[in-house]
């Protein structure tokens, strides 16, 4: 609990000492005012929104690789908590994935053409779910309080404060895009995801320049949004690529 008056350095103390979290693999210090109960709850609804809104996918073996994908890097992921759910969803013409808190994960068909195979896919899957497995929605939503309540607020609970973000945080992973920290954090542990899971990790290269290449020069496709650039992106998988490799048992 802070005390009125407490100055912004003071606070942010005491909620990275009562609601700190640190990312996997990684071992970055995270401030997290969000519980990770609250941060189900929101990721339930906004995946049930999505479906509702969406046209999912009846191409049979499309879907049941993007379900056998799925479920390796689930196994790999290490957390039986979470309620696992792979959708594929119809957009030919939408080059996205995303995975919302709980590991609920949707691919559009617009990304598979980029893929091309198992292994690519299992790239964009790492990917994604090291967003869920690192928080980075709930991250987001506690900066982004932090940031509007941290000079003058009077913070008289974790109930509170959970109440307060959870109000503002529909769409969490969608309305919420994350920052090129998290983006490139999430290149890192979706490598090692990928290669835990039997993928081999130094195709994430030739994905991210596939990737890269289908910008065509116009507007880059939803995947890329606030991602680092094309050139840094590929240079630090690189330098990560040692560090997933010993994880790597074809």
């Amino acid at each position: 609990m802070a005390r009125k008056g407490l100055p912004a350095a003071g606070l942010a103390a005491a909620l990275l000492l009562s609601g700190g979290a640190t990312t996997p693999y990684t071992h970055r210090r995270q401030l997290m005012v969000v519980s990770e109960a609250d941060e189900d709850q929101m990721g339930e609804q906004a995946y049930q929104d999505v479906l509702k809104k969406s046209k999912i996918s009846r191409d049979a073996e499309a879907t049941a690789l993007v379900r056998r994908v799925g479920a390796r890097i689930a196994k790999a992921a290490e957390k039986p908590e979470f309620h696992w759910q792979f959708t594929l969803i119809d957009e030919p013409k939408t080059v996205n994935a995303f995975c919302l808190p709980g590991g609920r994960v949707a691919i559009y068909t617009g990304i598979l053409p980029i893929t091309k195979d198992e292994n690519g896919l299992a790239v964009v899957m790492g990917h994604e779910v090291a967003h869920a497995l690192a928080r980075h929605g709930a991250e987001r939503i506690s900066d982004d309080y932090f940031a509007q309540k941290a000079l003058g607020v009077l913070v008289q609970g974790r109930s509170e404060i959970t109440q307060a973000v959870v109000g503002q945080a529909y769409g969490i992973g969608l309305a919420l895009p994350f920052g090129r920290k998290q983006e490139s954090e999430a290149d890192h542990i979706g490598l090692i995801l990928m290669a835990k899971a039997g993928y081999d990790p130094r195709g994430a290269v030739p994905f991210w320049q596939r990737m890269a290449d289908a910008k065509g020069g116009g507007s880059p496709p939803v995947f890329l949004s606030s991602h680092p650039s094309d050139k840094q992106r590929i240079e630090r998988i690189q330098e990560q690529l040692p560090e997933a490799l010993a994880y790597y048992k074809p």
